[in-house]
Order: structure tokens, then C-alpha cells, then sequence
């Protein structure tokens, strides 16, 4: 079943490749935000609300994160870095999604921790195939749990709702 509520952060910075992934997007006919963020500096702002992001509500963050490793100002492998030490966004999934089919470039994503690389097919009814199956799974099979301010309050909620026990019975 397709997440109703998904927000999708897109790290890119070539404006062709934002509009090709957003049409990918669409064709999906989905409900979510997809938010666009331009350079590896931008990512970091919005993800720790810094700078220009500040005033954004810490709710709720991304579901997915698709990023492109070639970002001007911090590059896509210090971006991954930072998200996956941080506790409050190491738990959203990074799918990689460039151009480069580098050996180092995916044994280097995979160990600072990205969940999944896609390397951007030339041809755009194939990234259009790419996007439909990166959806159905990141969106539809599988399942997050939640971040970590909502963990709290569904346990609070949880253990409120369950009957009281006599430790004495």
C-alpha cells in the first residue's frame, strides 16, 4: 500500500534532472511532497533546519531521501556522512540517484550507509521504469518505522491505552 503522506527530499543541482525525476514523479500519480534542495549545503540547512530553513517545522521530515553525489558547496558523500550520524534523520532512507556507475563512488555510498544506489538510466521511458520501481518499493513494500519524536508519542499513547495491572494479583 502507497504512503498517502510521503515527503520526498530531492538533492540535485542539474535543474534538467529535477524536472525529469519531478515528471517521473507525477507520471506515479502520487500524493506527496517532493521538496527540492540544490546543493549539499542547501541539504544539510534543511535537513537540521539551519540557514534559510530555520523557521521550518522539525515535522515531519522526509520519508526518502534521493541524492545526487556531484553537489556543488558540500558534495553528496559529506551529506550522506552527516545525515547517518545524526540520530534524528539516520533513519530515513538514502537512495543515491547520479550519474556515475563508479566502483568507488557505490562501495563509498554503502559505507557511509546509503540504503539503496541507482545509477540514472540516459534514456528517460528507462528513468521513468527506475523511478516507478524505486516508488513501489521505498513507498510501497516497504515499511519505516517512525522517526524518533513519533516513536515517543505512539509508546506515551500506547501504554496510556493498555489496562492498568495490579502488580499484587
Amino acid at each position: 500500500m502507497m504512503s498517502d503522506t510521503a515527503e520526498i527530499l530531492l538533492i540535485e543541482d542539474d535543474p534538467n534532472d529535477v524536472e525529469l525525476t519531478l515528471r517521473a514523479f507525477r507520471s506515479e500519480i502520487l500524493q506527496c511532497r517532493i521538496d527540492v534542495v540544490r546543493d549539499g549545503e542547501e541539504a544539510l540547512d534543511y535537513l537540521f533546519r539551519r540557514g534559510n530553513f530555520e523557521g521550518r517545522s522539525p515535522d515531519p521530515l522526509p520519508n526518502l531521501i534521493l541524492l545526487d553525489l556531484k553537489l556543488p558547496k558540500i558534495g553528496g558523500f559529506q551529506v550522506l556522512a552527516e545525515l547517518k550520524k545524526n540520530p534524528s534523520c539516520a533513519w530515513i532512507p538514502v537512495v543515491v540517484l547520479t550519474s556515475s556507475g563508479e566502483y568507488r563512488d557505490i562501495a563509498e555510498s554503502y559505507r557511509l550507509g546509503v540504503n539503496s544506489y541507482i545509477q540514472k538510466p540516459v534514456d528517460s521511458g528507462e528513468f521513468r521504469k527506475a523511478i516507478h520501481a524505486l516508488v513501489s518499493y521505498w513507498l510501497g513494500v516497504n515499511r519505516l518505522p517512525l522517526p524518533p519524536k513519533q516513536r515517543v508519542s505512539a509508546l506515551i499513547a500506547r501504554s496510556a491505552a493498555m489496562p492498568a495491572t495490579n502488580a499484587d494479583e
